[in-house]
């Protein structure tokens, strides 16, 4: 009898849990914020905070050596701004900066990935020196190629001398080469990164699917369209898009090498921006300038998750 009341006594059912007073939502850990915060404050001291006491600073009149206090006088830099050729010229000029610097930057990176990723000799040689430029600082890049550029004893100078091709010019102070110049060692500094990211991108696509293309009779072009592109596209766009807010915001490259000059024709915005700063004591001014910079870098950031969201929900 006890052994089939036991086994006739339906299955006990599991103890039900009291509800949340949140509901179905995680429960916050506060413990956990004693972990994110050693990483989080220097973010807000170093990053946040400076950002919004420079968009404050925007609308003050604060100038060096004054002995009045600051005033608070709303938007009237901004106006001023919108009304200073000076500066908009340099803006057009940062844009070109940008564009001319990352196009370039991006196809010879997208090729010498291309090239890296094949089975050559010495070709952990070839990767190690690929990078080299990436791992010098700008003040020293500028330096270097300054004496490339030297009007009399620069490399490229008597190379075009013993070549015969003329007495070569003062690359970086010709108002028409000045720029060329300036974007020619953008794009030498800046390849190497772009590289290391498509690189990875390519190695990462399956072998398997070269070969069945190639067994399709695919070519290298077919195989790269079909099979190489989707697989390095996001990379790709990402690594394109941080680049040239990274070139837009470019300061010590171009003041080494130019300073802006000659005629303002390599005056960035971000130079502009430092000149009005610490030149002329314009802080108010300056600062209304980087709040536009930031505006324009934060809409081409908008634009670039768009469009990666966009491209998430297509796939």
């Amino acid at each position: 009898m006890t052994a089939a009341t036991k086994t006739d006594r339906p299955p006990s059912r599991p103890a039900r849990r009291a509800p949340r007073p949140g509901g179905d939502r995680p429960v916050l850990d506060h413990g956990a914020w004693f972990l994110v915060l050693p990483a989080l404050l220097p973010v807000l001291v170093l990053s946040v905070g400076p950002l919004l006491y420079g968009i404050a600073l925007a609308f003050t009149d604060a100038q060096s050596g004054r002995t009045e206090p600051t005033r608070w006088i709303g938007a009237l830099n901004f106006r001023d701004l919108l009304h200073d050729t000076l500066f908009w010229d340099s803006f057009r000029i940062g844009l070109l900066w940008a564009a001319g610097v990352t196009v370039p930057q991006f196809l010879l990176a997208l090729g010498l990935a291309l090239l890296l990723s094949q089975d050559l000799r010495l070709r952990w040689l070839a990767r190690a020196l690929a990078i080299v430029p990436w791992a010098m600082p700008e003040v020293v890049v500028g330096v270097m190629w300054r004496l490339v550029y030297h009007p009399d004893a620069g490399v490229l100078n008597e190379t075009i001398r013993d070549l015969g091709l003329g007495e070569g010019r003062d690359w970086l102070s010709g108002l028409a080469t000045a720029l060329p110049a300036v974007i020619v060692v953008g794009v030498w500094a800046g390849m190497p990164q772009t590289t290391v990211a498509l690189l990875a991108g390519v190695q990462n696509t399956p072998r398997e699917l070269h070969e069945a293309a190639a067994v399709d009779g695919a070519g290298a072009w077919r195989r790269f369209r079909t099979v190489t592109w989707p697989a390095i596209r996001p990379v790709a766009l990402a690594i394109t898009a941080l680049n040239f807010i990274w070139n837009f915001n470019s300061f010590a490259l171009v003041y080494v090498l130019t300073s802006g000059g000659p005629g303002g024709r390599t005056r960035l915005p971000m130079l502009f921006a430092y000149e009005e700063a610490f030149r002329y004591g314009q802080f108010g001014y300056a600062a209304a300038m980087g709040c536009v910079m930031v505006a324009v870098i934060s809409v081409i950031l908008a634009f670039h998750l768009v469009g990666r969201l966009r491209g998430g929900e297509d796939g």
